[in-house]
């Protein structure tokens, strides 16, 4: 009897682990940091200790499926409390009315924004300055309206998707 409330403890604990060891934060050749509790590969690197101790905590208590694997579509099984505040449906018609209403002010805004940033490229496109004889300055001239164009575009289409997910 006292060997199965041991195991059952033992199981129960199991998902929580403290793994003991050092471990450090080194800058990679491109500036990304690269952390690692293994000593050889902080050898001729700038590296920084970071913690001496981490605590490992599983995801996976004994017969849980990961979220990675569960097909998809599928949630995990959790009840909603009983005393879980709820909106009724008249104020939650509400407030996603509220919030296309938003979304149709951002996108015609954007829409307005984006024909701006094309004349203003079509405009630099037509002027040719004479010290421009490298076509690489004009390139380089022209970059930032281009760049306003295609930041312009993705707003609108961000935006759109966003309308279009709403019921």
């Amino acid at each position: 009897m006292r060997t199965a409330a041991v195991l059952a403890a033992t199981l129960a604990l199991a998902p929580v682990a403290h793994a003991q060891g050092t471990v450090w934060r080194c800058a990679e050749a491109d500036g990304r940091p690269h952390y690692t509790n293994i000593k050889k590969d902080t050898e001729g690197k700038s590296c920084v200790v970071v913690t001496k101790e981490v605590s490992v905590v599983s995801g996976l208590a004994r017969g849980a499926t990961p979220a990675a694997t569960r097909a998809p579509g599928t949630q995990a099984a959790t009840a909603t409390p009983p005393n879980f505040p709820r909106v009724d449906r008249d104020t939650q018609r509400a407030r996603d009315d509220n919030r296309r209403k938003i979304l149709e002010d951002e996108l015609a805004t954007e829409e307005r924004s984006l024909v701006d940033a094309k004349a203003k490229l079509t405009e630099q496109e037509s002027v040719r300055h004479g010290d421009e004889r490298n076509y690489q300055r004009v390139l380089d001239r022209l970059k930032p309206y281009q760049e306003a164009v295609e930041l312009h575009e993705r707003n609108v289409s961000a935006i759109r998707r966003e309308l279009a997910n709403l019921k």
